[in-house]
């Protein structure tokens, strides 16, 4: 839009609009404090033991690097077995490929780099808050994603959850994009986004059911028409993204393996006597329940013939139904138990002692972290009243809650899992805030609106949003 003819407040501000000067100003320091702390947490605990979950990540990334492909890792240094694995999805293992390409194969230096990521993902949850609010709740999204206990803890000790911040920002950022300006790129965007996504967390491809086809089908001055063409794009894109991976695994497997095929071990792990008794695991997981289970070719033999990672998963999932339907009155309550255990309504304290112990996290800041969830949860029932007030839509945040309720209740409650929440509570109590500070400036009688100047502008007003409502 042409400037000639403005006055020069106008032009002033259509140059802030552009510029965001401010915004990215207070981004950039809140993303320097997040990778500081991140930085730190690995610093605290140069020593930190090589184990679990990240083992897996770290050792399968160096093979990759090394010429190997998608092997298990424990079956190669434990057993000296080539065993083709899909146990996680791929998008992490290749983002620590990343680091040990160029030398830093290390597991401190792949720390680091997860600390990186997690700065990362901070500039990308305020790309994401000002697409939604405005530019200062992009900026509060910015400090609360930087500090927050629950986001950072995951990035110290390399876990696959470093990436969800980044990619359920990448997630929010395209989808208000698209609801703003709906049309063929921008769902083309939407749709690589949660494709990305997907492939970092495969539960994520729910989005596609409960985001992508109804923002595209509820398009906005959109001819139904127009509104399928959407669809079919998202769906090409989606296609082009995934099918590569998916076509690798269908090569590679005597069973249908798509994203990933750990749903079997988390189902033989989660749906058992001692998770569904009133016992410490309750709602969570047990992995004896698991090894319990006899599957062929396994323990391995030496030469590691019939070892096919696929028919393990069939197996275990195939036990783990055959439990539920001989339990089936204690499904309802063992679901309910997964689903608090994962939002800290059922034996919070005790959760915390399971992350400590299991997943070595810092007791104290998961106790600071736990109170902080509660804190932002109150502050986001304030920002869905001021979204809809402002008449913002909530279906991305709710579809990405949604899909978080879906994971736990399939597979079990666990405070890592609710990261994709987090971020959505990062977002909403940042709405809350602003919103809170709109009132507060509205009812001082030293505003200019007050002594008969100009009043509330749409200056912080999320773009492609007429107003922001009182």
């Amino acid at each position: 839009m042409s400037t000639m003819g403005a006055t020069p407040d106008v032009r002033r501000a259509q140059g802030r609009q552009h510029l965001d000067l401010g915004f990215w100003l207070w981004t950039a320091a809140f993303t320097a404090i997040g990778l500081g702390i991140r930085i730190a947490a690995v610093l605290g605990r140069p020593n930190r033991s090589l184990g679990g979950d990240p083992k897996y990540f770290h050792d399968a990334a160096n093979l990759l690097v090394g010429g190997y492909g998608f092997i298990d890792p424990f079956y190669f240094y434990n057993h000296h077995l080539h065993v083709q694995t899909a146990a996680w999805p791929p998008l992490f293992v290749w983002a620590l490929a990343t680091a040990s390409l160029v030398g830093f194969k290390s597991y401190f230096a792949q720390r680091i780099w997860c600390g990186i990521i997690g700065g990362a993902a901070v500039v990308i949850c305020a790309m994401a808050g000002r697409e939604i609010g405005g530019r200062r709740v992009g900026v509060l999204t910015a400090l609360v994603v930087a500090i927050y206990p629950n986001i950072w803890m995951s990035d110290e000790p390399a876990l696959s959850e470093t990436l969800t911040p980044l990619l359920i920002g990448l997630v929010l950022w395209s989808a208000y994009r698209f609801w703003k300006r709906p049309g063929v790129k921008s769902a083309a965007v939407m749709a690589l986004c949660v494709s990305v996504a997907a492939l970092g967390r495969d539960e994520l491809t729910i989005l596609f059911v409960l985001l992508v086809l109804p923002l595209c089908l509820l398009a906005r001055d959109t001819a139904w028409r127009r509104r399928f063409v959407l669809v079919g794009a998202s769906a090409a894109v989606a296609v082009i993204v995934i099918g590569p991976w998916v076509g690798y695994n269908l090569s590679r497997f005597s069973r249908p393996v798509f994203i990933s095929d750990g749903l079997g071990v988390t189902l033989a792990s989660a749906d058992c006597g001692p998770t569904f008794g009133n016992g410490l695991f309750e709602g969570y997981w047990d992995m004896p329940c698991a090894l319990a289970v006899k599957v062929p070719g396994w323990p391995p033999s030496p030469s590691g013939v019939g070892i096919d990672e696929s028919v393990r998963a069939g197996d275990m999932q195939h036990a783990a139904v055959k439990f539920l339907r001989s339990h089936l009155d204690r499904l309802l309550p063992a679901t309910l138990a997964k689903i608090g255990r994962g939002f800290a309504f059922f034996r919070p304290a005790q959760q915390i002692r399971l992350d400590a112990y299991l997943e070595v996290r810092p007791y104290h800041w998961a106790l600071v972290g736990l109170w902080s969830y509660y804190g932002l949860l109150v502050l986001s029932v304030g920002g869905f009243v001021v979204l809809f007030r402002r008449r913002v839509t909530s279906l991305p945040l709710v579809a990405i809650t949604l899909t978080v309720v879906a994971t736990m209740a399939i597979a079990f409650g666990c405070t890592r899992y609710r990261t994709p929440f987090e971020v959505v509570l990062a977002v909403l109590a940042s709405v809350a805030v602003d919103g809170l500070v709109n009132v507060v400036r509205r009812a001082r009688p030293e505003t200019k609106g007050a002594r008969g100047g100009p009043g509330p502008t749409t200056e912080d007003a999320p773009e492609g949003v007429d107003a922001v409502a009182p």
